[in-house]
């Protein structure tokens, strides 16, 4: 551009800032060389009109900085598109949100194309504004969205995860969920929350590790025989060090979600990273850290992975296209050493030279080490080992080391991740004296019984919640705390018992009528315990008649039993501290009665049976409380929790029954039974819209229906009606009179069991 021209550029800029000044000729120069006139006047223009907005010169001098970039992207129709909104947000409580939302502009448009994509997120930001603005009482002024700022800021992470839907789909969350909380509402939007996150993993496109967990546990159970748990890391944020799967003594650990890569689904790329891990896990051992150098180290893994790969393919071939269509082809020459180091590119091409025998490196010393590899693999098969890869990693190194550009800070990078492989922490191990942990983190798969803490809890577990009006699942949204109840006098229990003798007589007769008789008959077995004339006398005839006699001619027998398995699932929210009138007690005191009478019942019929109960204060704070086990018999030690029940806080009745199901799913029964006590609505203090946690509830009895439990509901709110159907169909019984409760529990749970 010529003096001239560029003389009559700075004439047209009217902006006064001195520092608006100084850059605009650099400026004006790249939107010259790029944009077309048309363009440089838009651009232009926007520039001045930044300038008069009163926001100081930071707008304009990023403006300035950004705009050509975008203009030649999407067209110059942006350039009015972003000055008119720059002044919008000037010109609302929300001006401090103008600099985050020109900085972040620039990331936003690499992953838009059109004019019309850009408006949607335009749209997207109004929106949410919308939602989120309040009006101050007594000065009719609007107050600023709190999220605003840390939206923003946080936008070039989410645009790199989710595209413009999926971005509104997350700020709706956000809005809707943190409307009234402006802290928390902050916290969400700087993706500093779990629930951020969460989100975000389930907007995200790709397969998530959730839809394909079943198939992978299957594969890894049925052809790799390893029982080892599978843990998800999150790559949706950034971190300085990628995330990359790893397997260890306790676990695997693979991503949240995997994106289709070089024509391979998510699913498949599951797969292969999963194959190669378990091969690991099959066929490497041990090799001490400290006896190598980290850039030896290297390529001794570069041939251990290599090696596990090939075994692996010799028993399931079809890997070996699924391992190829996701390895780099690096090309030859594509990495100077006089600039950066090449130790990847070199790792990376000697990778693809083992794996592929139509790759051609170009390289004899490649040529060599893949003759050397395939020597031993073809002569030794499962036999080679770890030991024999690093002497070849090691004599690699040696003959390829480059003194002057191993160990430049400058790593070439491109083309050379192999996305699929662990980071071989399984095989690689350091001696280190005196080092012992610290603290060994609970892993949440182990068994159980191994986690309880010095307060007889378990590790919380996180449970979603149906948003009913969103017609989506809130992630991780409920914590669940549970702890083993605490103990009274198991007396208490036994005058219960005594005070209801003749109710325990009554039932006891009903005990007797539904239990199982000892032995059923059955027929048309070919071998027995004993010939069925019947059968056997049928089989002559058709024989002599010169029909092919039915050789099934003898009968055995089994027990005829019950095979069944309850959950007994108990409300013990402060509302059951209000007292009966008839009675005088508590509903609380009713509701042990009623328990100790069932689990009675219960434990006579021989079923298989656990008791808790659960109250909440918040989301963040489900409480389930153990009181006997499926493991446990009904002894003085179940009796004495039952008598120290007691009632506080509210009823979030779908986490309770998520985690309840946690454990009746597990037991092997023909048919599962929850069978739900409370006194009210599913409610809890931090859920306004009373909707929400019906409808949650009504989400859980169908999650439970299709794992095939079976729910019902007794119900000692007289109201019941107004809501109970909702959540249950018309699997629940109303209890009028509550002080029938002890009678009325234990002859429903027969009648559902019979």
């Amino acid at each position: 551009m010529n003096e001239e021209l560029l003389a009559d550029y700075q004439q047209k800029f009217t902006c006064g800032f001195a520092q608006a000044k100084e850059v605009f000729p650099a400026c004006i120069e790249d939107a010259h060389n790029t944009l077309s006139p048309e363009g440089v006047k838009a651009y232009m223009d926007g520039a001045n009109f930044l300038c008069k907005i009163g926001m100081g010169v930071e707008p304009v001098l990023i403006y300035l900085e950004i705009m050509p970039e975008i203009a030649r992207h999407i067209g110059r129709g942006t350039m009015k598109m972003v000055a008119d909104y720059s002044y919008t947000l000037a010109r609302s409580p929300n001006k401090k949100a103008l600099i985050p939302f020109l900085n972040s502009l620039s990331s936003i448009c690499r992953r838009i194309d059109t004019i019309e994509e850009l408006q949607h997120y335009f749209d997207i930001l109004e929106e949410y504004i919308d939602k989120t603005q309040t009006v101050i009482h007594g000065h009719h002024s609007i107050h600023e969205s709190p999220g605003m700022v840390p939206l923003l800021n946080s936008m070039p992470q989410l645009i790199s995860k989710l595209c413009l839907n999926g971005i509104r789909n997350f700020i709706d969350y956000g809005a809707r969920n943190y409307l009234n909380a402006p802290d928390e509402q902050i916290a969400y939007f700087a993706l500093e929350s779990h629930d951020a996150k969460s989100i975000i993993t389930r907007e995200r496109r790709g397969t998530t590790f959730k839809d394909v967990e079943r198939h992978l546990d299957m594969l890894k159970e049925c052809m790799w025989e390893c029982d080892l748990p599978m843990q998800t890391f999150s790559t949706a944020f950034d971190q300085l060090r990628k995330p990359v799967p790893y397997l260890d003594e306790r676990l695997i650990a693979v991503p949240d979600v995997y994106d289709s890569e070089n024509g391979v689904s998510g699913l498949d790329r599951y797969r292969a990273m999963l194959a190669h891990m378990m091969a690991h896990k099959t066929w490497s051992s041990k090799l001490m850290a400290d006896n190598y150098a980290p850039h030896m180290q290297l390529f001794i893994s570069t041939f251990e992975d290599c090696r596990v790969e090939y075994l692996a393919i010799q028993k399931y071939p079809g890997l070996k296209n699924l391992f190829l269509a996701l390895h780099p082809y690096p090309e030859k020459g594509a990495c100077d050493d006089s600039k950066q180091s090449c130790l990847r590119y070199r790792a990376t091409r000697l990778s693809r030279t083992l794996m592929d025998e139509n790759f051609d490196p170009e390289n004899e010393l490649l040529e060599e080490f893949r003759a050397r590899f395939h020597e031993i693999m073809q002569e030794k098969g499962e036999n080679a080992s770890t030991a024999d890869m690093a002497t070849l990693g090691s004599s690699f190194y040696v003959k390829t080391r480059k003194q002057s550009s191993d160990s430049q800070p400058s790593v070439f990078f491109d083309d050379t991740e192999v996305s699929y492989r662990d980071d071989n922490r399984y095989f690689w191990f350091h001696y280190e004296e005196y080092d012992e942990p610290d603290e060994l983190m609970p892993n949440e798969y182990e068994n159980e019984e191994m986690l309880v803490d010095n307060d007889g809890g378990l590790p919380p577990r996180h449970y979603h919640e149906w948003d009913y009006l969103s017609d989506s699942y809130r992630p991780d949204w409920a914590t669940v705390y549970e702890r083993l109840h605490p103990s009274a006098d198991a007396g208490k229990i036994d005058r219960l018992m005594a005070k209801h003798d003749d109710l325990a007589k009554r039932l006891k007769k009903m005990i007797e009528m539904l239990k199982p008789q000892n032995k059923k008959r059955i027929r048309f077995q070919e071998e027995g315990e004993e010939l069925d004339l019947d059968i056997a006398l049928r089989s002559v005839i058709d024989f002599k008649s010169g029909q092919a006699p039915d050789p099934r001619i003898n009968y055995s027998h089994t027990t005829d039993s019950r095979n069944i398995a309850v959950m007994l699932l108990v409300d013990t929210s402060q509302s059951l501290n209000e007292r009966n009138r008839e009675t005088g007690q508590t509903l609380l005191e009713l509701s042990e009665e009623a328990l100790a009478i069932t689990a009675w019942t219960v434990d006579q019929l021989g079923d298989k049976f656990a008791i808790a109960g659960f109250s909440s204060d918040t989301r963040h704070e489900v409480r389930y409380q153990h009181i006997k086990g499926y493991s446990e018999r009904y002894t003085d030690e179940v009796k004495a929790r039952i008598a120290a029940m007691e009632a506080s806080y509210s009823t979030r009745m779908g986490a309770a029954m998520r985690h309840a199901a946690h454990y009746l799913e597990g037991q092997q029964a023909e048919k599962k039974l929850m069978l739900i006590l409370t006194d009210g609505e599913p409610a809890d203090i931090d859920s306004k819209d009373p909707q929400m946690l019906i409808q949650d509830t009504h989400k859980a009895v169908e999650e439970l229906k299709s794992k095939g439990i079976y729910s019902y509901c007794i119900t000692l709110d007289p109201n019941a009606d107004e809501y109970v159907e909702t959540i249950f169909d018309n699997h629940y019984t109303v209890i009028d009179h509550v002080e029938k409760l002890p009678e009325q529990l234990p002859q429903v749970f027969m009648k559902l069991t019979n």
